[in-house]
């Protein structure tokens, strides 16, 4: 099989050659941004020997599957099928014949990233970049130092490679520090605008600039998705605060912090799905925690698609993960399901059951307020929950927020007289 690209991807390695050296892939889903990239770094570590390359994500299980055991075999059996290299499954990074390296790592496991960050590399590609951190960011960065140089037989350099950065993503909020910096060229921080703006370049890349390697029933499945998703999930547009919201960026943005307070109590907290298909609603399982000031701090985000058995692991190795005080489950669709499938996980888990009496939007305006009155902070930031924040209006109809429904059903377990106070809301709210 030979490898032919599509003309979105050959237009993103004309801009990978265009003389800037930090790129932005952004669009929907599976349009060919991460095989395009792998490509274009395997090139690289082809031409310079002895070079070393950096594959990172949030978490390192899910570069694991999604690169490692997926779009790195792809490409290497697509594109360079004679190309015979070292697997070191221990470490996770490839050797090349001509002794270049390509890494995987995920910035969730302290030792790990702690590991890959002392070494320096030619290139680095941020996977899913929505999900990292303007502060980890900037480290990676720090990592991109690796002089390499062609020589000839004479020992004379005849080129020097460039340290290139490759970043792709499912756009998040326009607030987000990829939007500010490969759209608006501006310091996320200061607003104070960029140096050297040639220096960055981006291009959007949607599913259906890459109809050949795509079927029509995943097609029909991103139309299907409630406006919000098939905006970013298909369109590939970054989103903008809704008017409606009851949350903005702005008021998340002043109260956030960087690291954790001691807590009086933890909990994790599970809104669950009815099915684990492509097509359902995701389980949304929150972790926060109460500090000695009475203020709320969301910890966690780990919600997503799982099976009832995926979610109950990942809900209790969160509760002990955090050393959290118990379990809080959602009953209204799942009855005792919840109860009985984490404690096929572990017996002697404590848990809660929780009943919805109000509507959505109702139980979610004290934790909103919560937020406005300075009393809620997140811990680092919550990208995937803090989207879903600022874009779910509550209208009828509209897909269920379930990590809004999670951090709610966390927040009213820690804080339960919130929700008895009389809480002055703004005109707009009416």
């Amino acid at each position: 099989m030979s490898f032919v690209k599509t003309i979105i991807q050959s237009r993103a390695v004309q801009l990978f050659t265009s003389g800037a050296t930090k790129f932005l892939l952004y669009g929907g889903s599976r349009s060919g941004k991460s095989f395009i990239i792998i490509f274009s770094m395997i090139i690289i570590a082809c031409k310079f020997p002895g070079s070393r390359h950096l594959v990172c994500r949030f978490r390192f299980n899910h570069v694991k599957n999604s690169i490692w055991l997926d779009t790195l075999k792809k490409v290497l059996k697509i594109c360079f099928p004679l190309l015979e290299v070292h697997w070191n499954n221990v470490d996770y990074y490839i050797t090349l014949p001509n002794g270049s390296e390509i890494w995987i790592g995920g910035l969730d496991d302290k030792e790990r990233s702690e590991k890959i960050l002392g070494m320096e590399f030619l290139t680095v590609f941020v996977n899913e970049a929505s999900q990292i951190s303007y502060e980890a960011f900037t480290t990676l960065l720090t990592r991109l130092a690796q002089k390499c140089e062609i020589l000839n037989d004479k020992g004379e350099v005849i080129k020097t490679a460039k340290n290139l950065l490759f970043v792709d993503e499912n756009p998040p909020s326009k607030k987000h520090w990829t939007y500010r910096i490969f759209v608006d060229h501006v310091e996320p921080e200061t607003n104070v605008s960029l140096s050297y703006v040639d220096e960055y370049g981006c291009l959007k890349m949607n599913p259906m600039d890459n109809l050949s390697n795509i079927s029509e029933e995943y097609l029909k499945l991103l139309d299907s998705l409630p406006e919000r998703k098939r905006k970013r999930f298909m369109r590939g547009e970054f989103g903008d605060d809704s008017e409606n919201a009851l949350w903005t960026s702005d008021i998340i943005n002043e109260n956030r912090v960087r690291e954790a307070p001691p807590f009086k109590r933890i909990v994790v907290a599970i809104d669950p799905a009815a099915k684990a298909k492509d097509g359902s609603d995701d389980t949304g399982i929150i972790v926060a925690g109460l500090g000695f000031n009475g203020h709320l701090y969301p910890l966690e985000d780990l919600t997503g698609k799982y099976t009832p058995t995926e979610w109950a692991k990942l809900a209790v190795s969160a509760y002990h993960r955090w050393k959290a005080d118990r379990i809080i489950g959602e009953v209204n669709n799942g009855g005792d399901m919840i109860e009985t499938i984490l404690r096929t996980v572990e017996k002697n888990i404590p848990y809660k059951a929780v009943h919805a009496t109000r509507d959505k939007t109702t139980r979610a305006e004290p934790v909103s307020a919560l937020y406005e009155q300075g009393k809620a902070h997140h811990v680092g930031e919550l990208l995937d929950l803090e989207l879903e924040m600022t874009t779910w209006e509550g209208k009828i109809g509209e897909q269920s927020p379930n990590r809004i429904d999670a951090l709610v059903w966390a927040a009213t377990e820690l804080i339960p007289d919130m929700i008895r106070q009389e809480i002055k809301r703004p005109k707009s709210y009416y």
